[in-house]
């Protein structure tokens, strides 16, 4: 669910997760031979998709729920991730062992059905989600935590709702920060609910990798921020500053709960710090509506870059994948 919203974030650096080096295969090549090679792979655009999954709903309702999926893989999120055929991916609004949604780790369903192996998710709350009460909170387990392949068979932990980002290519750092709530809700119309009803915002978090693709290391960064307004422009400027010191290009991706060219304003203001020098700036790499998604009049969901023009950006769209209140924004850039 998404409305218009603002954050001041607070967290802690993970420690950097170290990439296996493996082979490059480039035994036996020139060094023009390596140059022609590695510049044809440079030409092939990365194609980047942000999602809002609404925890793999499908919409309206009616539609069968995730957690009767005899098979997880083969359920509405597996399909619609799927659909988008990402080299790198950002989801947001995912649960991990949530009853509702079959009590799967929706982050390795999605890796799995997209093929996408380098992979993290970052809990914005451990909390059980019910009808009567909304979300009750594990006091055992307030803070953030760090999922990944090796944590999805684990049934043991409790049940959390978070984002994550997953990659085609090797990652090597992850960092990860939690982006504390507003301290004051807001007046939102609920399905199901006459008038307006008071909804307090939720702990949100963020993920940066750096990740090692063939024309060279660039950084991507996910996030999903407060509904709250005002509050979410301080969480993504916090995020900003946070990133600074990782290798440019920057790529920001996910539902901002900010429109139109607001989140390009923000991350262009002046700073403290600023995401490394660029004479350019930040640019928006898609203007299109993407909620809700019946019929998408307003743009939550964002994809902005750092260190490369816009014309690097090419075939935006926002496909139906019969999932969620938000359209995927998909588009490809040339790094």
């Amino acid at each position: 669910m998404a409305w218009v919203a603002w954050v001041h974030g607070y967290g802690k650096l993970l420690t950097p997760v170290p990439v296996d080096r493996t082979d490059t295969g480039d035994t036996g090549l020139t060094m023009n031979q390596r140059n022609q090679r590695d510049q044809g792979t440079r030409r092939r655009p990365v194609r980047f998709a942000t999602f809002n999954v609404l925890h793999g709903r499908p919409l309206p309702d009616g539609g069968p729920p995730l957690s009767l999926a005899a098979n997880p893989a083969e359920g509405p999120l597996a399909r619609a991730v799927l659909s988008l055929d990402a080299d790198v991916l950002a989801l947001q609004e995912l649960d991990r062992l949530q009853e509702r949604s079959g009590g799967v780790d929706q982050a390795a369903v999605a890796a799995d059905a997209a093929g996408l192996k380098h992979w993290r998710y970052a809990s914005a709350c451990h909390a059980r989600s019910t009808a009567e009460r909304g979300w009750i909170l594990d006091p055992a387990e307030p803070g953030l935590r760090v999922y990944g392949p090796q944590d999805a068979d684990s049934a043991t932990d409790v049940p959390s709702h978070g984002i994550a980002l997953l990659s085609r290519f090797p990652v090597r750092d992850w960092r990860a920060r939690r982006l504390a709530p507003a301290p004051l809700g807001m007046p939102l119309r609920m399905a199901g609910r006459p008038g307006l009803t008071l909804v307090r915002d939720q702990p949100r978090a963020a993920l940066a990798a750096v990740l090692e693709a063939p024309g060279g290391p660039f950084t991507a960064v996910a996030v999903h921020l407060s509904f709250v307004p005002g509050w979410n422009v301080a969480q993504l400027l916090a995020v900003r500053d946070w990133i600074a010191d990782l290798p440019s290009p920057h790529v920001l991706l996910g539902d901002f709960n900010l429109i139109g060219a607001l989140p390009r304003v923000v991350l262009n203001a002046p700073g403290k710090t600023r995401t490394p020098p660029s004479p350019r700036g930040w640019f928006d790499l898609a203007r299109t509506p993407t909620y809700p998604a019946h019929r998408p009049v307003v743009q939550f969901d964002h994809v902005l870059a750092n260190g490369v023009g816009v014309a690097a950006a090419s075939g935006a769209r926002t496909p139906a994948t019969g999932i969620s209140d938000h359209r995927p924004l998909v588009l490809e850039l040339s790094l």
